[in-house]
């Protein structure tokens, strides 16, 4: 034989010895199944087990199934791989991979993960076992997870002490399938807990809902359900379920402003966006909205390898660290609120009432009515202001060298610019004092006097009285507009509070406050924010408002707001509205007792002395 022919010899002998796959790696790892792994994990990736199986070797029944539960069980709402190095280990062929999946609620776990592969009629194929998904998923074992949110932190007073926090509520609801008269549920449901019959029929005829689901319709403290068990219990169809919720220092507290605290809402989990998920629990309205996050930290939990025959965790695959929870802190006094919410029971006008710390500006009280809008309008309303805003035309006539003795005229008529102006109800003083006219609100005195101010002269008063100023409270927010009159008219229109000026119940607290001080300050109330600098009045203006405003709850328009034993000192508004109801008006009274400074609001109420002034009284009396 020649030494060709022995060389060839060899050679075969050599290569029928080490197989296929040695001679690839001896030919430095050409014709390594790179394409193959790269096809496969890119199946994995969108679960395409059809595809999966194709490129397996003899994979088992229970690949499919036991693919598709990694998915269900761990919640995977993406998957991603990397591929790794491929090589021989021995006689086989491994490939290593990076895996990166997607958590709904929890967030992405990576972890290091290897395939087996073998020619399989001439292809590579992966070798499919358990381990395939994870290297420590063993037969007889399945994935298992875990999630869980941290007691969410309370939303605290200016005292430090939780106005609103986890406690266990209970949920009203309802059984389709065993309610047997549905005019006795919709009556029950009414009278004891509120609940309009339109909501609860809403709720049974929503979208999913099933013969034997529990159909929520309310939640409510533990110990109202106390009160109501008694009267619901009995009616068939009608059933109670306790869980974890929000309970505030009373029902309803600062409801505007703390917020509601509920199941996620298809809209409230597209804001928020991971780590919720359908199911959590979250802030939908107010702070507990604004300040979701913070409130609630970020949930923890575990992947886990699981026995499929006891459901009892094997191994801890990955942790998930959650973040703590932190309070949000307020400048709310939970007994001016209290007291706030108290004087507004039984007004069944929308209505509005703010009160605040004069020299500071912090937030110590807000109440909008009714309860089921949800528009905060103590906060975000918009409205003409009406002879409230008569102080800030006082202050500029006061700094024009108007004085309380000045004698002014005060007839039921009065043209400025053209435009006629009346007295409410048509009333006339005659011949007065400027005291007199502030202290009975005197609207053709005020439009006479505006019609002499220099142009900029209200405007610059507005200003410092903070109209036009913007400021957060962490919350929609609306301050109060003075737009620069176009004409002496218009200028008479919006010396009386009328005309296009607008402010919301809460900036008109401040007007009051600015008075009460002697400076204007920007209202505050998340106390972890800065209170912004004070615009301070000329302290000899500052005084003789201070006197105005006395004699106005002492002998004028706001006498129904005097308390006895008590300074009170405030201003009355009427503020007309127009439009189809020309006679409906929205009554006003903003004040001050010491520095506690506040406004009254009743939309379409009528007289702010007659209807805006009482509720003050009712207000300081159980103030603090």
């Amino acid at each position: 034989m020649s030494r060709r022919s022995l060389g060839l010899a060899a050679g075969v002998a050599v290569l029928l010895g080490i197989g296929v796959v040695g001679w690839f790696l001896l030919r430095g790892g050409s014709g390594l199944p790179k394409r193959e792994v790269a096809a496969y994990l890119a199946a994995w990736e969108r679960f395409d087990v059809e595809g999966m199986r194709a490129m397996s070797a003899a994979p088992p029944a229970e690949m499919d199934a036991e693919v598709m539960a990694m998915r269900d069980d761990l919640r995977i709402t993406a998957a991603r791989f990397r591929s790794g190095t491929v090589r021989r280990e021995g006689d086989a062929v491994v490939a290593d991979f990076t895996a990166e999946m997607e958590l709904a609620g929890l967030g992405a776990w990576t972890y290091p993960g290897r395939l087996g592969l073998a020619r399989a009629d001439g292809t590579w194929r992966v070798v499919w076992s358990p381990a395939a998904l994870h290297p420590d998923l063993a037969p007889g074992q399945r994935f298992g997870r875990t999630r869980s949110w941290p007691v969410r932190a309370p939303i605290v007073g200016v005292d430090g002490l939780a106005l609103v926090s986890a406690s266990e509520v209970v949920d009203i609801g309802l059984q389709p399938e065993r309610i047997r008269d549905r005019a006795q549920v919709l009556a029950v449901l009414q009278q004891q807990l509120g609940v309009p019959p339109a909501d609860v029929t809403a709720a049974l005829a929503a979208p999913g809902v099933r013969p034997d689901h529990f159909v929520a319709v309310a939640r409510i403290r533990p110990d109202r359900f106390a009160q109501v068990r008694p009267a619901l219990e009995p009616v068939p169809g009608v059933f109670f379920q306790r869980t974890t919720g929000r309970s505030s220092v009373t029902e309803n507290f600062a409801l505007h402003v703390l917020g509601r605290f509920d199941e996620v809402t298809a809209e409230r989990l597209d804001q928020l966006g991971p780590p919720y998920v359908v199911g959590d629990k979250v802030g939908l309205s107010g702070l507990e909205a604004a300040f979701e996050r913070r409130l609630a930290g970020s949930p923890s939990g575990e992947v886990q390898t699981v026995d499929v025959n006891t459901d009892e965790k094997v191994r801890t695959l990955h942790q998930f660290t959650g973040t703590p929870p932190e309070p949000v802190r307020t400048t709310l006094d939970r007994r001016t609120q209290e007291a706030a919410e108290a004087a507004l029971a039984g007004v069944t006008s929308p209505a509005a009432l703010v009160a605040l710390d004069a020299g500071t500006g912090d937030v110590r009280a807000v109440v909008s009515r009714p309860l089921d809008q949800p528009f905060n309008r103590a906060l975000a309303g918009q409205y003409p202001p009406a002879s409230t805003f008569k102080v800030v035309t006082t202050a500029a006539l006061l700094s024009s060298g108007t004085r309380p003795e000045t004698p002014i005229g005060c007839p039921a008529e009065a043209t400025v610019g053209g435009q006629t102006f009346r007295n409410f109800e048509g009333g006339s003083l005659g011949g007065t004092t400027f005291r007199s006219a502030f202290a009975q609100s005197c609207n053709t005195a005020f439009v006479t006097l505006s019609s002499g101010l220099a142009d900029p002269a209200l405007t610059s008063a507005a200003d410092a009285f903070g109209f036009g100023r913007s400021y957060d409270l962490g919350l929609p927010t609306e301050g109060g507009v003075f737009p620069a009159p176009k004409d002496v008219a218009e200028r008479a229109s919006q010396a009386i509070g009328q005309g296009r000026v607008e402010a919301s119940p809460l900036h008109m607290a401040t007007v009051a406050a600015t008075v009460a001080s002697g400076a204007w300050r920007a209202p505050r109330l998340l106390s972890d924010n800065l209170g912004g600098p004070g615009t301070a009045l000329d302290p000899q203006v500052a005084a003789t408002l201070k006197e105005l405003t006395v004699e106005v709850v002492r002998t004028g328009t706001g006498t129904a707001a005097a308390v006895p034993s008590q300074q009170v000192a405030g201003k009355t508004g009427t503020a007309e509205i127009g439009g189809p109801q020309p006679d409906r008006t929205h009554a006003w009274f903003i004040g001050y007792r010491g520095s506690l400074a506040f406004a009254v609001l009743v939309e379409g109420g009528g007289v702010g002395g007659r209807v805006a002034a009482p509720l003050a009284a009712r207000f300081l009396t159980a103030a603090p």
